[in-house]
């Protein structure tokens, strides 16, 4: 194969690691792309002209992963003359001109505060023969003000603030996205109109800490607002938020929760340790006790309410005790899944300089504790709903078995995964539908529901899976240029050319 013919639009890809907020700056750097004059590889070409790697830096293996990844691109590279490589997200800014020190063939290194210099860096780099390195301390634009290219139909996730003011021991991210930065209320919901008028259904509000927006314009109460203030959309069904925290948690926003018919009755809210002296050591600034509280007032609002969280084993000086504590909170707070973690050393968090670091048998040990222990309550949740008739918003790719079960699956209101049979209704319901159907079967991680299905409602989403569709959200480049297509790339010189 060889790179894009003279004439032909250059092609990209988008290879996406870490958090939801790296998945959505990866739909912004494929806007960005496609106005750039880019065009998107089909699944079955094996060398676009572009390949840009989205990275993350909260992982131990997050470096050895991008590495190893740029290792096998560099013979692909080396055969096809003219096409690129960036690196941009967490690790970009990371590790900086590390990253061509290490990997030469690296083309465009940029951060995780200047993803709309991309297309401008690609034409620089491929104008100079030369790699281009940009990465800046602060927000050069709100990322959301970029076009952005929306990977599903029914879902879209929009960002009320970038950044964190937490100091969390374990955790890289502020130094990497920086302080908070707040979009106006305004702003938000206009994206959310946006999207909605392109047929989506669901919208997830994403933040580092979504709960304590409005500290930039002196607002404690802002989120709650927000959350009402989305209940006001027209044609938007379903509101979720990811993720807050619980020291910022206030009452106001749970009332919100209940009162607001489209905002779904699931709460992500990370738990890391139920010991207080491993959230004292984490610079967590609450305890299990007050995080207890709040799933409780959650559930007296709302009865129905799944809740999930995340959760840190062998941080360095947990002993045996604190690990009880966390199986006690666990067990209490009854979560319906929870993503668990062993605790990986980052360089350039306190975390990785205390002393106590825990052996790695020790750590796997209490892993697999906690793992068994947390399916066993997620089991006995799910077992509660079996019988039960949920709405399902029908999703894309969430089940791996259902070309060979003749099954189709999505997400219940409460973020529970359903898979279901269609009955007579197969080959009529598309992704983005809303269907109705009773549980029979349970198991820790997920529903099925073997019956016909109840009621099927076809949805704009759905007409829009079907005309193949992708929702986009054009952007305001403030300050930034304005790029037309790509340069054509060179003739290729017959076939594939070693070097």
């Amino acid at each position: 194969m060889t790179t894009a013919a003279a004439g032909s639009p250059r092609t990209y890809q988008v290879r996406t690691y870490g958090c939801q907020m790296n998945v959505h700056d990866s739909e912004r750097i494929s806007g960005l792309l496609e106005d750039a004059g880019y065009v998107r590889a089909a699944e079955s070409v094996e060398q676009p002209d572009v390949v840009v790697f989205n990275t993350c830096a909260v992982r131990e293996n997050a470096d050895n992963r991008l590495y190893g990844n740029l290792g096998h691109l560099r013979p692909v590279k080396t055969k096809h003359p003219g096409m690129q490589i960036a690196v941009g997200g967490c690790l970009a800014q990371k590790d900086r001109g590390e990253i061509v020190r290490k990997a030469p063939w690296v083309d465009v290194v940029f951060g995780t505060h200047n993803i709309g210099s991309l297309p401008a860096l690609l034409d620089r780099a491929r104008h100079n023969a030369a790699a281009e390195v940009e990465i800046l301390e602060s927000l050069e634009v709100f990322p959301s003000t970029l076009p952005t290219r929306r990977e599903s139909t029914y879902a879209g996730w929009v960002s009320i603030s970038v950044g964190c003011n937490n100091t969390c021991t374990f955790c890289i991210v502020p130094s990497l996205r920086g302080k908070e930065k707040d979009r106006r209320p305004g702003d938000v919901l206009s994206e959310v109109r946006a999207l909605v008028g392109e047929g989506v259904l669901e919208v997830t509000l994403l933040g580092q800490n979504v709960n304590s927006y409005g500290v930039e314009f002196g607002d404690r109460y802002a989120f709650g607002k927000l959350l009402r203030a989305c209940g006001d959309v027209d044609g938007l069904e379903r509101v979720r938020f990811t993720s807050p925290h619980p020291k910022d948690f206030t009452d106001d926003v749970i009332a919100a929760m209940a009162e607001t018919p489209n905002v779904c009755h699931s709460l992500h809210m990370p738990l890391q340790s139920g010991s207080d002296d491993v959230l004292r050591a984490m610079r967590r600034s609450y305890r299990s006790e007050k995080y207890l509280g709040i799933i409780s007032k959650v559930r007296a609002a709302m009865p129905d309410a799944a809740i999930t969280t995340d959760i840190i084993v062998g941080f360095p000086g947990e002993t045996e005790a604190d690990f009880q504590q966390t199986l006690d909170v666990v067990r209490e707070a009854r979560f319906s899944s929870a993503f668990t973690f062993q605790y990986s050393k980052r360089p350039g968090t306190p975390a990785a300089t205390m002393a106590d670091q825990l052996p790695k048998q020790v750590v796997q040990e209490r892993y697999e504790r906690l793992i068994a222990c947390v399916e066993e309550i997620t089991w006995a949740e799910n077992k509660k709903l079996v019988g039960e008739t949920v709405e399902v918003l029908v999703a894309v790719g969430e089940g791996r078995k259902d070309e060979r079960t003749g099954r189709m699956s999505g997400r219940a209101r409460d973020g529970r995964l359903v898979h279901f049979a269609t009955g007579d209704l197969a080959g009529r319901i598309r992704p983005g539908d809303i269907v109705h159907t009773t549980v029979t079967y349970a198991a820790p991680h997920h529903l099925n529901a073997d019956g016909a299905p109840v009621a099927h409602r076809r949805t704009r989403a759905g007409d829009a899976a079907e005309a193949g569709r992708a929702p986009r959200t054009p952007g305001v480049l403030l300050g930034l240029p304005t790029l037309g297509a790509p340069a054509e790339s060179p003739a290729p010189t017959g076939g594939c050319a070693a070097h």
